[in-house]
């Protein structure tokens, strides 16, 4: 059984040099372990999904650029998630204001490259299906 993830949740980006937590605002009034519940549309870059301190994937401009800049050595640049679809796949049962919950085995993916996932779901008392 999946556990529904909070505000609070630990966030880990493939690309990304430091660990990040998940941004909940409350607009559903519900919550899990006394905390805002996620629902999949909680993606929303720099809202919901911070940075993740330094970004090292060559398909991020910046990164390419100063690579490129340092005649090919890898140099990795400020991370700004450019996450533009939905957590997935989400709850199939479980819905929150009429979206899917957030469940700990959902990934989200960065047009950059990178896969984001949940390394805590930041509580762990409610299960979801």
């Amino acid at each position: 059984m999946a556990i529904q993830v909070v505000s609070v949740a630990a966030l880990s980006c493939s690309f990304g040099t430091a660990p990040a937590v998940l941004s909940v605002i409350p607009t559903a009034m519900v919550n899990a372990g006394a905390l805002p519940a996620a629902t999949i549309m909680d993606y929303a870059p720099l809202v919901n999904v911070p940075t993740f301190a330094m970004c090292s994937s060559l398909a991020n401009p910046t990164v390419a650029s100063a690579t490129a800049a340092a005649l090919g050595a890898l140099t990795p640049m400020p991370c700004i998630p450019a996450t533009t679809a939905p957590w997935t796949p989400g709850s199939a049962t479980v819905m929150i204001g009429g979206k899917p919950a957030l469940n700990d085995g959902c990934k989200l993916m960065c047009m950059y490259g990178g896969s984001i996932s949940l390394t805590t779901p930041g509580q762990f008392t409610v299960n979801v299906a």
